[in-house]
């Protein structure tokens, strides 16, 4: 299993970044999905959540209204697409997979990838 985050990077307040995670290894369709973040000096939290057929999404109160998840299960992709960014989002973004949604709610998914870094200036 391999889930590769792509689309970290440095943006002002105020910007917009979109995460891709590029999946590999095992059937996309069969899992759902998300994201996790750490921020220095703090644990791993939920971020997103979309369960396997997409028809459904959940988002920590953070983030709501200003990320949406989305993926693409003929491409094995999965988005995070991130409007408004704060300073407080400045962490170290994780694409997660596991079968069950509640695990990846939970910050327990079975797969993580490696992480890709997100710096919001002020």
């Amino acid at each position: 299993v391999q889930l590769q985050a792509s689309g970290g990077g440095s943006v002002q307040s105020g910007g917009s970044l979109r995460l891709s995670c590029a999946a590999s290894g095992f059937p996309l369709d069969y899992y759902a999905m998300g994201w996790s973040r750490q921020a220095p000096g703090r644990d791993r939290e939920f971020i997103a959540g979309i369960i396997k057929g997409g028809g459904s999404t959940n988002y920590a109160d953070a983030v709501k209204g200003r990320f949406t998840i989305s993926r693409d299960n003929a491409k094995n992709l999965v988005y995070l697409q991130m409007n408004s960014l704060k300073a407080e989002d400045t962490a170290v973004y994780y694409c997660v997979a596991d079968l069950k949604l509640h695990s990846i709610m939970v910050v327990t998914p079975e797969h993580w990838g490696q992480g890709t870094q997100v710096t919001v200036s002020s």
